[in-house]
């Protein structure tokens, strides 16, 4: 699966990753090679499944709303 990143340097030092179409994924490393490697980690964290997605009682209800 290819995903398209934003590598920014940051003011600091380093640099600064964040992924548009995950949001609150966002990582960073000294080096641009450190930040790409940190971000395959967060974005690996994000999309791995947790065991109680889809876990719902007999009363819940899962709707779609529009915002």
């Amino acid at each position: 699966m290819n995903i398209q990143i934003v590598l920014e340097p940051s003011a600091e030092g380093g640099y600064t990753v964040y992924v548009p179409s995950l949001p609150g994924c966002v990582s960073e490393g000294e080096t641009r090679e450190e930040a790409l490697t940190n971000i395959r980690e967060a974005i690996d964290l994000y999309l791995e499944p947790i065991d109680d997605d889809g876990s719902f009682t007999t009363d819940s209800e899962v709707l779609d709303i529009a915002v």
